[in-house]
C-alpha cells in the first residue's frame, strides 16, 4: 500500500509541474515581468543561505499596528515611547520576525514552503530608518519529509543582532518560476497626526483677535474656545452676552481669556464684526451660528473691506488617499461664476497655497470631460483660463483643463486617456465649475473617503472662517490656522492682506 502511494504521489508531482510549465509558456507575459523561482528540497543543501533588506518606516509601523490590531503606545505615540526604557518609537517585535517569513516565502526555499515551527529571540530594538539585512542558512535537512531547519539572523545597519532564531519548513518538490505578486496597497490614515503637522505650520505666530460673529450654539462656542487654547486666536465674542454665558455654563464650555461683545442678534453681530475688521480691531473673523450670506453681506457692505477681487472660499482637505493636501475652490460661495469671476477664484486658491507652503501650485480646472466641448459651457471656460494663465493673467500657479477628477488625481487614469500634463495626478487645486458640483465633491470626500476638510473665505481685507454644524472641533480650529496664516501673511506685507 506504502509503494501504491508513492507511485501515485509521483506521477501527480509529475503532472503539477507539467501544468506549472504549461502556465508559463501560456502567459505570454512581458519580457520586464518580474519572475520568483523557488528552491525544490533536492536543490537546497546545507550551509546554503539566503537574504534580504528592509528599512523600517513609520508607515511600516502604523500598518503593522493596523493589521495586527496591536496599538501599543511605545510603536505609535511619541512622547509615550520617550518615557520608557528604549526612549523612543520603537516597531513591534513581530514585524521583523514577519520579515523571515517573507523571505522564505518568496525567495528561499520561496513558493510553496510550508512552516512548520519558529523561535525568535529578540536582542535589541528596531527604530524607524533602521536598515535590516534579514538572513537564513540551512542547517539540516530530513529526507523521510523534505524538511529543512535554517538559522534566521536579522542585523541592522550597525551590525548588531536585532533578532535570532530558528525554523523549520517542508520545502517544495515542485519547481515553480511564477510572476511575483504585487502586494495589495495599504494606506494608513492617522487623522490626528495630520491634524498636527498642520498646526505646526503655527509654530512662531502670535494668536490673532479674532471677532466670532453670533456664537450661540455649543459647536462654534466650543470651536472658537479650542482654537484660543491651541493659540491661534484672542477671541471676541460677539452676540447676545446672556445666551453665550448660559451656553457656556450648560456645556462646560471656559470663556477664560475671551472678551465679549453684547449684541441682541445676528445681523447686529455680523455688522459690529465687519466694523471692528474694518477698524484694524481685529484681523479675523470666525462664522457662528448665523447664515453664510449674513455674514458675506455685512463684509461687502464696507467698502473698504473689499479688494479688487470677488471673495471666494477655499476648502482644504486631507483625504486619506492622496498623497498631499487637496484644496477645493468655489464650493460655498459663488453659485454660478461667470469666466472673469472665475479668474479671481484660481488667483485667490493659487495665492492661499503659495501661503500655505505649496511654491508653484498646480490647479486642475475640472469638467465632466477632459476634452473641450462647445456642448459643455464649463470646458470652454477651462481652456480659456488656461490661455489667459499663458498671458500672464492668472499668476502664480500652473493650470491645466479641462480636466475630469478621475484624471485631475490619478496619474494612471491620466495614461490611460494619454493625457500629457503638469497637473494630471498633482493636482494641488481643484477649481470646480460651480457652486453645485463643488459642494457634493467636498461632502463626497467627507464622509465617503474619510477626508478631514477646513475652509476660509479669502478675498477681503481680512480672512474669513467659515464653519459648519455638522463639523467637528478639530475641523474648526483647522478653518482657524488657516485664517492665522493669512492674517500673518498680511502682515509681512504690510497690506491687509495680500490679494
Amino acid at each position: 500500500m506504502a509503494w501504491a502511494w508513492m507511485i501515485f504521489s509521483t506521477h501527480r508531482e509529475v503532472l503539477a509541474f507539467l501544468f506549472f510549465e504549461f502556465r508559463q509558456n501560456s502567459m505570454n507575459l512581458p519580457l520586464d515581468t518580474e519572475l520568483i523561482e523557488n528552491y525544490t528540497f533536492d536543490e537546497i543543501f546545507i550551509g546554503q543561505s539566503a537574504q534580504l533588506l528592509r528599512t523600517l518606516t513609520p508607515e511600516d509601523i502604523e500598518a503593522f499596528a493596523a493589521v495586527s490590531g496591536d496599538t501599543n503606545p511605545a510603536h505609535l505615540d511619541p512622547e509615550y515611547a520617550n518615557d520608557t526604557l528604549f526612549h523612543g518609537v520603537i516597531a513591534h517585535g513581530m514585524w521583523s520576525g514577519a520579515l523571515i517569513s517573507a523571505l522564505l516565502g518568496t525567495q528561499f526555499p520561496g513558493p510553496g514552503t510550508i512552516y512548520q515551527d519558529q523561535a525568535l529571540h529578540f536582542v535589541k530594538p528596531v527604530r524607524v530608518g533602521d536598515t535590516l539585512t534579514v538572513k537564513v542558512t540551512v542547517k539540516s535537512r530530513q529526507v523521510e519529509n523534505n524538511s529543512v531547519e535554517l538559522d534566521c539572523q536579522v542585523v541592522n545597519q550597525n551590525g548588531h543582532c536585532v533578532l535570532s532564531g530558528m525554523a523549520r519548513v517542508l520545502a517544495p518538490t515542485i519547481k515553480v518560476r511564477l510572476p511575483r505578486v504585487v502586494a495589495p496597497r495599504i494606506q494608513v490614515s492617522d487623522p490626528q497626526a495630520r491634524f498636527n503637522e498642520l498646526l505646526a505650520l503655527s509654530n512662531g505666530l502670535a494668536a490673532v483677535r479674532c471677532a466670532v460673529v453670533h456664537p450661540c450654539d455649543e459647536g462654534s462656542l466650543s470651536g472658537a474656545m479650542d482654537s484660543a487654547r491651541y493659540g491661534l486666536i484672542v477671541p471676541v465674542l460677539i452676540g447676545p452676552e446672556i445666551r453665550i454665558r448660559h451656553l457656556a455654563a450648560e456645556h462646560g464650555i471656559d470663556l477664560h481669556g475671551a472678551e465679549i461683545i453684547s449684541e441682541p442678534h445676528s445681523h447686529a453681530a455680523a455688522e459690529k464684526a465687519a466694523e471692528l475688521a474694518a477698524s484694524g480691531n481685529v484681523e479675523m473673523l470666525m462664522k457662528g451660528s448665523l447664515h453664510t450670506d449674513e455674514l458675506i453681506a455685512a463684509v461687502l457692505a464696507i467698502r473698504t473691506l473689499r479688494t479688487g477681487r470677488r471673495m471666494s472660499h477655499v476648502f482644504r482637505f486631507e483625504v486619506p488617499l492622496y498623497h498631499k493636501p487637496l484644496l477645493i475652490t468655489d464650493a460655498a460661495l459663488n453659485i454660478h461664476p461667470t469666466l472673469q469671476e472665475k479668474v479671481d477664484i484660481i488667483q485667490n486658491a493659487i495665492d492661499f497655497a503659495r501661503i500655505m507652503g505649496v511654491k508653484v501650485p498646480k490647479v486642475a480646472i475640472l469638467s465632466a470631460v477632459e476634452t473641450v466641448n462647445p456642448n459643455i459651457p464649463s470646458t470652454l471656460d477651462a481652456a480659456a483660463l488656461c490661455k489667459m494663465a499663458s498671458r500672464g493673467q492668472i499668476t502664480g500657479g500652473v493650470l491645466d483643463g479641462p480636466l475630469a477628477f478621475d484624471n485631475a488625481i490619478s496619474m494612471h487614469a491620466a495614461k490611460i486617456k494619454k493625457i500629457t500634463s503638469e497637473v494630471a495626478g498633482h493636482a494641488d487645486i481643484m477649481a470646480v465649475p460651480d457652486l453645485e458640483s463643488g459642494n457634493m465633491l467636498a461632502k463626497q470626500l467627507e464622509y465617503l473617503a474619510g477626508a478631514s476638510g477646513s475652509g476660509l473665505v479669502v478675498g477681503a481685507r481680512v480672512p474669513i472662517a467659515l464653519t459648519s454644524r455638522a463639523e467637528g472641533p478639530s475641523n474648526r480650529v483647522a478653518s482657524a490656522l488657516l485664517g492665522l496664516m493669512v492674517a500673518h501673511n498680511a502682515r509681512r506685507d504690510h497690506t491687509r492682506p495680500a490679494w
